[in-house]
């Protein structure tokens, strides 16, 4: 397929004019018609100069990062896309189909998992084989992409497409009636209209297959909007008919019940994952048996229901913790963006830390005692002369000034700011006594006692065994360590799922995104 650094219109080619004229002669009100049409002129001018510049610095040189370089790695890199099915982030928590598929696989081949979001395939395949990431997880469709630089496993689900379209005005009063007399259910029955798809989501082949069952008077339009984006348009009025997936549409009738997803426009299709095409035989081979053997399981159907047939599911796109719609993470953003900036923590960093402590529960009482937002022992609160129990500021003023300890305890120690974030979970977690323990252990042992993966990290682990934790060097005896190196890498990674999706806000940054 032709990719242009525009809006596509197949069969014809009409002219910017020939397509506002289309536009504002269709059965549209006028405001929105304008304001659509404002918004995908302005978008696809951003599309333009995005495409433009995202293309010249992609490489022509391809890599090859196999199954065995992966788990070397101990991370595998994928790219999905952001939508209400496939990866989000609800009260603090990502979620969606492709994210537990890919965390499920992940833990088969015994690595950590880092999520790139991007809703352009070309974006992907091009991040794909430039060496960025190791595998598109979107729910491809392979023959939207021909041969190309991918190679595609066994479908990890299947659909079809469909048409999306208004009920008639009328339909909240009759609907106990079939409404099939009043809606289009023969795809004949789109001669002389406009159809939008998203571009890149189907073959130039697809679309004069689809041209042709439709009739030649149709006009289909290919736009750098998302499916979700374009059924939103179709509920909102701004578009009349736009082509997507059959499961994201169904999903999204629930939470615009005023459209219509029945009417289909091709045969079920699977949907795939893509590799690189050279060098990933056992990364594809693994995936491959993967997948085949997990699509039989119960676990499987539960995970596909728990996305596409939860009545819940408007529920939560509602919600103003659903984060693509609102940016929010809890009931408590403005205060952890106060707080985070007294730090020069990212506010989503703090939030994740949050998360992890209580899952933003202000009177969650562990079994150690810990209490609130931050998990602060009542100790610890009148140490810095306040009462963590009163209110969920006061424990987020006390956890502030603990990590402000902290950070001031490992300031002459670690001098490499994004290394001494790591001490800094990990004292939070376990205190700064064990960990100053694993690290005279690392530098006992001819480690280095000022980085955390593979040095502090794998002595904290040992301080279990007393063969260690009995070791003249170590001063506070024993500790599991399993549960702190487990909260530093949690932490962090739920922080870069935030980066992905939720804003900045005013919080000074802890590191360049």
């Amino acid at each position: 397929m032709a990719w242009h650094g525009h809006f596509t219109i197949r069969k014809k080619i009409l002219t910017l004019n020939n397509f506002i004229i289309r536009c504002l002669t269709n059965n549209i009100p006028l405001i929105k018609r304008l304001i659509f049409l404002s918004v995908i002129l302005s978008t696809v001018l951003i599309y333009v100069f995005k495409n433009h510049t995202y293309s010249k610095n992609v490489s022509n040189n391809y890599v090859s990062s196999d199954l065995d370089y992966i788990r070397k790695r101990g991370k595998l890199i994928a790219i999905t896309d952001n939508n209400s099915t496939n990866y989000f982030i609800y009260k603090g928590e990502p979620m969606g189909f492709h994210y537990e598929l890919l965390k499920s696989f992940s833990d088969h081949i015994g690595v950590d998992i880092e999520i790139i979001t991007d809703n352009n395939p070309k974006h992907a395949s091009d991040m794909l084989n430039t060496g960025k990431a190791d595998l598109i997880a979107m729910g491809l469709d392979s023959t939207s992409f021909g041969s190309g630089n991918i190679r595609f496993t066994e479908p990890v689900d299947e659909t079809r497409l469909v048409l999306v379209k208004r009920k008639p005005g009328n339909w909240k009063i009759f609907s106990g009636m079939n409404p099939d007399r009043q809606l289009i259910r023969n795809p004949m029955g789109l001669g002389n209209k406009t159809i939008y798809i998203q571009e890149g989501s189907l073959n130039f082949g697809q679309i004069e297959a689809m041209e042709q069952m439709i009739g030649d008077s149709s006009m289909i339009i290919e736009v750098p909007f998302e499916p979700e984006q374009l059924i939103k348009n179709v509920a909102n009025g701004e578009i009349e008919y736009a082509v997507c997936n059959e499961n994201i549409a169904s999903v999204n009738s629930t939470y615009y019940p005023e459209i219509d997803v029945s009417t289909p426009l091709s045969l079920p299709r699977g949907l795939v994952w893509g590799v690189r095409k050279n060098k990933s035989d056992s990364l594809l081979y693994e995936l491959n048996h993967w997948i085949t053997a997990f699509r039989k399981t119960e676990s499987y159907s539960l995970l596909y229901s728990k996305y596409f047939k939860n009545s819940r599911s408007s529920i939560i796109i509602r919600s103003d913790y659903y984060a693509s719609n609102a940016g929010k993470i809890s009931q408590y953003d403005d205060m952890i963006v106060r707080f985070s900036e007294s730090i020069k923590w990212d506010w989503r960093l703090l939030a994740s830390l949050i998360y992890q402590e209580s899952r933003f529960e202000s009177d969650v009482i562990s079994k150690a005692g810990a209490y609130g937002l931050m998990q602060i022992m009542p100790v610890t609160g009148r140490h810095f002369g306040i009462d963590v129990t009163t209110s969920a500021e006061n424990n987020l003023k006390v956890g502030i000034l603990l990590i402000k300890w902290l950070n001031s305890y490992f300031d002459s120690k670690i001098y490499n700011e994004d290394e001494r974030l790591n001490f800094i979970l990990a004292a939070y977690n376990a205190g700064p006594g064990h960990v100053l323990d694993a690290m005279k252990l690392a530098e006992k042992n001819g480690m280095d006692s000022h980085k955390w993966d593979g040095n502090v990290a794998f002595w904290l682990l040992k301080m279990a065994d007393p063969l260690y934790y009995k070791d003249k060097v170590v001063k506070n005896g024993y500790f599991r360590g399993v549960e702190s190196v487990k909260f530093v890498s949690k932490v962090r990674d739920r922080f870069e799922q935030y980066k992905n999706i939720i804003p900045s806000k005013n919080a000074a940054p802890f590191k360049n995104d």
